[in-house]
C-alpha cells in the first residue's frame, strides 16, 4: 500500500470514529430529552390528577346528622355535642351558583356533619330585597324559602332542601309554584297537617324577608353562595373543591 493510500485509510478511520462519536452523543441527547419529556408529562399528569381528585364530588355516606330549624330560620345540621368547627352555608334556592355548589360540595358538607366533624348551619335567604326587574327571580326565591320554613326539621327538611335545588327553575320563568312545593314536601316525608296551608298562604314569607335582610347586613355578604368557617369566609376555589373543603374543615378542628 502506497503512502497516499495509507493516509487516505487513516483519514477514513478518523472520519468513521468521529461519526460514531457524534452518533453516540446524539443518542445520549435524545435519551436525556426523552427522560425530561417523560418527567414533564408525569408532572403535568400529576397536576391534572390532583385537580381532578380535589374536584371530585363525594357521595352522601348514610344517614344525615340531626336537622333542627331554629326560630330565626337558620337550620342546624349536627350530631349531639358537636359545637365546632362551625361551617355556615349562605344560599338562595333560586341562585344557579348555589345549585352548582350543592351539586359539587353538598355531599361533603352533609358528610362532615354526619361524621361529627363539623356543625353545619344553613342560612336559606333571598338575595333580592326589592321588587325590581328581578321580580321573577325574587318571587321564586321567596316562595321556596318561605316554604322551607314550613318544615320543622329532620330528614324531611333535608330532602326538601335538595329537591328545591334539583327543581330550580330558570331565572327568567316563574317557578317553585305552590302546588309543586306542596307535592315536593309530601314526597320529602312532611306529615304536618298544617304544611299545605302554611305554603299556600306563604305564612312564613314576611319572616323570611326580614331574616334575609338581617343576614345580608350583619354578615356583610356580597352574594351567594358563601361559606364561612368559624366566621371566616371560605375562598371560592376551596368551596368548590370537595377535597380541599374537607381538609379546611379538618384543619379548623385542630
Amino acid at each position: 500500500m502506497g503512502k497516499a493510500a495509507r493516509e487516505q485509510s487513516a483519514r477514513d478511520r478518523i472520519k468513521a470514529q468521529r461519526e460514531e462519536q457524534l452518533l453516540r452523543e446524539r443518542r445520549k441527547r435524545m435519551a436525556t430529552i426523552g427522560t425530561a419529556a417523560v418527567v414533564a408529562i408525569a408532572a403535568v399528569g400529576a397536576g391534572w390528577w390532583f385537580a381532578a381528585e380535589s374536584s371530585r364530588s363525594e357521595q352522601v355516606g348514610g344517614a344525615l346528622a340531626p336537622i333542627t330549624v331554629a326560630s330565626d330560620g337558620s337550620v342546624v345540621m349536627a350530631k349531639a355535642g358537636v359545637d365546632k368547627p362551625v361551617l355556615e352555608v349562605f344560599e338562595d334556592f333560586q341562585c344557579p351558583a348555589c345549585r352548582a355548589l350543592e351539586e359539587t360540595s353538598g355531599a361533603t358538607i352533609k358528610n362532615l356533619a354526619a361524621e361529627g366533624k363539623a356543625k353545619v348551619i344553613y342560612h336559606p335567604i333571598t338575595i333580592f330585597q326589592e321588587q325590581t326587574n328581578e321580580g321573577i327571580t325574587r318571587g321564586n326565591s321567596l316562595r321556596a324559602g318561605a316554604a322551607s320554613r314550613c318544615i320543622a326539621g329532620g330528614a324531611p327538611w333535608g330532602k326538601f332542601h335538595d329537591k328545591l335545588f334539583d327543581e330550580q327553575p330558570s331565572e327568567t320563568v316563574e317557578g317553585f309554584k305552590i302546588p309543586d312545593l306542596i307535592d315536593w314536601g309530601k314526597e320529602a316525608g312532611v306529615t304536618d297537617p298544617g304544611f299545605d296551608k302554611c305554603v299556600t298562604s306563604q305564612e312564613k314569607a314576611p319572616a323570611h324577608i326580614a331574616y334575609s335582610d338581617n343576614v345580608m347586613k350583619t354578615q356583610k355578604l356580597t352574594g351567594t353562595p358563601t361559606l364561612k368557617l368559624n366566621g371566616t369566609e371560605v375562598d371560592t376555589e376551596v368551596a368548590f373543591k370537595p377535597a380541599e373543603l374537607r381538609q379546611a374543615v379538618l384543619d379548623a378542628a385542630k
